[in-house]
């Protein structure tokens, strides 16, 4: 829902770091794979209840996925490397909600949950974009990408504002969990509703 509203305001440095490692042979590739090891070193750490080293490396995490497109941009992005970012999106994103389920078994029920909304969520997103490309459409409300971008309520910056009260709120992370769970469920709604309009024959 945000997520377009804030590229302006973060594209801009992340570019220019992005053009600056793309000159000194730093790959988009490396990139996302090292964002996406600190990202499961994240959700390992909370899942042993180091709270605060969660959150950190969840930045970090953020930091790199945002920095990865960044250099991709800057050297041409090309269709493997949006692959292996949006499967290091969601292997990071079902990664936190694991590791609080395992940190206390109260977590369990509402960690597999929002497990589950995120795969409803990332099936309507990867649908929608695979129609959209058959169609021939185009938006750069997320900015250039190797595939079809499509909004939604829950988006990359609402999931890690979610994460962010998660480590800093663990007692809360059930009603928390439920709360965002609910809100993906309606991103699944609202994304079939736009496919009707969209893609009806």
């Amino acid at each position: 829902m945000f997520d377009a509203k804030l590229r302006p305001l973060i594209d801009p440095p992340l570019n220019r770091l992005g053009s600056a490692l793309a000159r000194r042979g730093v790959t988009a590739n490396a990139i996302t794979f090292l964002g996406l090891a600190l990202g499961l070193a994240g959700a390992a750490a909370i899942s042993v209840g180091y709270f605060g080293a969660g959150l950190g490396l969840i930045l970090a995490n953020r930091l790199l996925d945002g920095l990865d497109g960044a250099v991709a941009r800057a050297n041409g992005p090309t269709v493997l490397g949006g692959y292996f970012d949006i499967v290091a999106d969601f292997a990071f994103y079902v990664s936190v909600p694991l590791g609080f389920g395992l940190v206390d078994p109260a977590n369990t029920q509402a960690a597999l949950v929002l497990v589950a909304s995120f795969v409803l969520t990332g099936v309507s997103f990867l649908a929608y974009a695979v129609i959209a490309a058959e169609r021939g459409a185009r938006t750069d409300a997320h900015g250039r990408k190797s595939f079809f971008y499509s909004t939604g309520l829950a988006e990359g910056g609402e999931t890690i504002a979610v994460f962010i009260a998660f480590a800093l709120f663990p007692a809360w992370f059930v009603q928390l969990a439920y709360a965002y769970a609910a809100l993906c469920v309606l991103t699944v709604f609202q994304r079939s509703a736009l496919a009707i309009v969209q893609f009806s024959d």
